[in-house]
Protein backbone atom coordinates (compact mmCIF):
# COMPACT_ATOMS: atom_id res chain seq x y z
CA UNK A 1 0.00 0.00 0.00
CA UNK A 2 1.22 3.57 -0.72
CA UNK A 3 0.54 6.48 1.52
CA UNK A 4 0.11 9.76 1.32
CA UNK A 5 0.04 11.88 4.61
CA UNK A 6 -2.45 14.81 4.16
CA UNK A 7 -2.50 18.09 6.47
CA UNK A 8 -4.78 20.36 6.69
CA UNK A 9 -3.80 24.14 7.31
CA UNK A 10 -6.67 25.19 9.36
CA UNK A 11 -7.38 24.16 12.97
CA UNK A 12 -11.38 24.73 12.91
CA UNK A 13 -13.77 22.21 13.82
CA UNK A 14 -15.64 22.89 10.55
CA UNK A 15 -13.15 23.90 8.48
CA UNK A 16 -13.70 23.62 4.62
CA UNK A 17 -9.78 22.07 4.15
CA UNK A 18 -10.33 19.71 6.61
CA UNK A 19 -13.75 18.33 4.96
CA UNK A 20 -11.46 18.26 1.74
CA UNK A 21 -9.06 16.00 2.77
CA UNK A 22 -12.10 13.96 4.46
CA UNK A 23 -13.33 13.80 0.54
CA UNK A 24 -10.30 12.97 -0.82
CA UNK A 25 -9.40 10.03 1.51
CA UNK A 26 -12.91 8.55 -0.28
CA UNK A 27 -11.58 9.21 -3.57
CA UNK A 28 -8.45 7.98 -3.39
CA UNK A 29 -7.57 4.68 -6.01
CA UNK A 30 -8.05 1.33 -3.87
CA UNK A 31 -3.80 1.01 -3.66
CA UNK A 32 -3.18 4.54 -2.00
CA UNK A 33 -3.76 5.56 1.83
CA UNK A 34 -4.35 9.13 2.33
CA UNK A 35 -3.67 9.24 5.90
CA UNK A 36 -4.93 12.92 7.41
CA UNK A 37 -2.19 14.04 10.01
CA UNK A 38 -2.91 16.94 12.44
CA UNK A 39 -0.85 20.26 13.31
CA UNK A 40 -3.10 20.58 16.47
CA UNK A 41 -0.60 20.08 19.00
CA UNK A 42 2.61 21.42 17.58
CA UNK A 43 3.64 24.54 19.63
CA UNK A 44 4.71 27.63 18.11
CA UNK A 45 8.20 27.60 17.12
CA UNK A 46 10.50 28.73 19.68
CA UNK A 47 14.48 27.87 19.45
CA UNK A 48 14.70 27.91 23.37
CA UNK A 49 12.31 24.94 22.85
CA UNK A 50 13.42 23.58 20.19
CA UNK A 51 16.91 23.64 22.48
CA UNK A 52 15.44 21.21 24.87
CA UNK A 53 14.24 19.15 22.10
CA UNK A 54 11.92 18.62 19.47
CA UNK A 55 8.21 18.16 20.86
CA UNK A 56 7.08 14.57 20.65
CA UNK A 57 4.15 15.73 18.19
CA UNK A 58 6.64 17.14 15.84
CA UNK A 59 9.00 14.42 15.83
CA UNK A 60 6.02 11.47 15.30
CA UNK A 61 4.92 13.88 11.97
CA UNK A 62 7.85 13.86 10.45
CA UNK A 63 8.62 10.26 11.12
CA UNK A 64 5.09 9.80 8.91
CA UNK A 65 6.16 12.26 6.09
CA UNK A 66 9.37 10.82 5.78
CA UNK A 67 8.11 7.35 5.52
CA UNK A 68 4.85 8.33 3.05
CA UNK A 69 5.46 8.67 -0.81
CA UNK A 70 4.05 12.10 -0.69
CA UNK A 71 2.73 14.99 0.89
CA UNK A 72 -0.48 16.03 0.30
CA UNK A 73 -1.14 20.23 1.83
CA UNK A 74 -4.44 21.35 2.16
CA UNK A 75 -4.09 24.71 2.63
CA UNK A 76 -6.49 27.92 3.11
CA UNK A 77 -5.85 31.36 2.53
CA UNK A 78 -5.28 34.39 4.67
CA UNK A 79 -4.50 37.44 3.89
CA UNK A 80 -3.76 36.66 0.37
CA UNK A 81 -1.03 33.95 1.73
CA UNK A 82 0.24 30.70 3.73
CA UNK A 83 -1.80 30.16 7.12
CA UNK A 84 0.35 31.07 10.31
CA UNK A 85 -0.15 27.58 12.14
CA UNK A 86 0.35 25.57 9.06
CA UNK A 87 3.84 27.61 7.97
CA UNK A 88 4.60 27.14 12.08
CA UNK A 89 4.27 23.38 11.56
CA UNK A 90 6.14 23.07 8.08
CA UNK A 91 8.87 25.29 9.99
CA UNK A 92 8.77 22.97 13.36
CA UNK A 93 9.05 19.72 10.97
CA UNK A 94 12.32 21.03 9.34
CA UNK A 95 14.29 21.30 12.38
CA UNK A 96 17.18 20.14 13.00
CA UNK A 97 18.19 21.89 9.21
CA UNK A 98 19.71 18.27 8.92
CA UNK A 99 16.63 16.49 8.82
CA UNK A 100 15.33 18.63 6.11
CA UNK A 101 16.16 15.45 3.26
CA UNK A 102 15.17 13.39 5.66
CA UNK A 103 11.92 14.34 6.09
CA UNK A 104 10.78 16.68 2.65
CA UNK A 105 14.24 15.61 0.27
CA UNK A 106 12.51 14.86 -3.72
CA UNK A 107 9.14 14.03 -1.68
CA UNK A 108 6.44 15.07 -3.85
CA UNK A 109 3.95 17.57 -2.98
CA UNK A 110 0.80 18.37 -3.69
CA UNK A 111 -1.43 21.70 -2.74
CA UNK A 112 -4.75 22.02 -2.11
CA UNK A 113 -7.36 24.30 -0.84
CA UNK A 114 -10.70 25.60 -0.10
CA UNK A 115 -11.66 29.14 0.55
CA UNK A 116 -15.36 30.83 1.09
CA UNK A 117 -13.71 33.67 -0.91
CA UNK A 118 -14.48 33.95 -4.81
CA UNK A 119 -10.58 33.41 -5.67
CA UNK A 120 -9.76 29.91 -4.06
CA UNK A 121 -6.45 29.46 -2.09
CA UNK A 122 -4.75 30.77 -5.49
CA UNK A 123 -1.71 33.34 -3.91
CA UNK A 124 -2.26 31.06 -0.80
CA UNK A 125 -1.00 28.19 -3.05
CA UNK A 126 1.73 30.19 -4.94
CA UNK A 127 3.25 31.60 -1.68
CA UNK A 128 4.08 28.01 -0.63
CA UNK A 129 5.92 27.07 -3.67
CA UNK A 130 9.18 29.29 -2.33
CA UNK A 131 9.13 27.03 1.19
CA UNK A 132 8.89 23.55 -1.14
CA UNK A 133 11.64 24.75 -3.39
CA UNK A 134 13.91 25.45 0.09
CA UNK A 135 12.96 22.00 1.28
CA UNK A 136 13.56 20.86 -1.79
CA UNK A 137 10.42 18.63 -2.42
CA UNK A 138 9.55 17.94 -5.58
CA UNK A 139 5.96 19.82 -6.12
CA UNK A 140 3.59 18.46 -8.25
CA UNK A 141 1.86 20.72 -11.05
CA UNK A 142 0.33 17.98 -12.80
CA UNK A 143 -3.00 19.66 -11.15
CA UNK A 144 -4.00 22.38 -9.09
CA UNK A 145 -7.34 22.68 -7.11
CA UNK A 146 -9.01 25.68 -5.49
CA UNK A 147 -12.11 25.63 -4.05
CA UNK A 148 -14.20 29.04 -4.12
CA UNK A 149 -16.93 29.45 -1.96
CA UNK A 150 -16.49 26.85 -0.60
CA UNK A 151 -19.25 27.08 1.59
CA UNK A 152 -21.78 25.85 -1.20
CA UNK A 153 -19.60 22.98 -1.80
CA UNK A 154 -19.72 21.53 1.74
CA UNK A 155 -23.20 20.66 3.57
CA UNK A 156 -23.56 22.01 7.00
CA UNK A 157 -22.33 18.35 7.98
CA UNK A 158 -18.54 18.93 6.04
CA UNK A 159 -19.64 16.50 2.92
CA UNK A 160 -19.04 17.86 -0.22
CA UNK A 161 -21.92 17.77 -2.23
CA UNK A 162 -20.71 19.71 -4.86
CA UNK A 163 -20.30 17.30 -7.89
CA UNK A 164 -18.09 19.74 -9.93
CA UNK A 165 -15.59 19.77 -7.35
CA UNK A 166 -16.16 15.86 -6.40
CA UNK A 167 -14.84 15.30 -10.31
CA UNK A 168 -11.95 17.67 -9.76
CA UNK A 169 -10.85 16.53 -6.52
CA UNK A 170 -11.15 12.89 -8.25
CA UNK A 171 -9.10 14.03 -10.89
CA UNK A 172 -6.44 15.97 -9.09
CA UNK A 173 -6.13 12.87 -6.34
CA UNK A 174 -5.30 10.06 -8.98
CA UNK A 175 -3.33 12.42 -10.81
CA UNK A 176 -0.82 13.00 -7.86
CA UNK A 177 -1.01 9.43 -6.60
CA UNK A 178 -0.19 8.58 -9.83
CA UNK A 179 3.19 10.48 -8.91
CA UNK A 180 3.11 8.93 -5.28
CA UNK A 181 2.66 5.36 -6.49
CA UNK A 182 6.03 6.15 -8.94
CA UNK A 183 8.07 7.75 -6.04
CA UNK A 184 7.13 4.33 -4.00
CA UNK A 185 8.53 2.19 -6.29
CA UNK A 186 11.98 4.16 -6.72
CA UNK A 187 12.58 3.64 -3.73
Amino acid sequence: MTTIIGISGSLRRESFNTALLRAAVALMPADIELEIASIQHIPLYNGDLEGEGIPAAVSALKDRIAGAAGLLLCTPEYNNSIPGVMKNAIDWLSRPADDIARVFGDKPVAIMGASPGPYGTQLSQNAWLAVLRTLRTQPWFGGRLMVARAGSAFNDQGDLVDEKVRGQLRQFVEGFSQVARSNRNAS
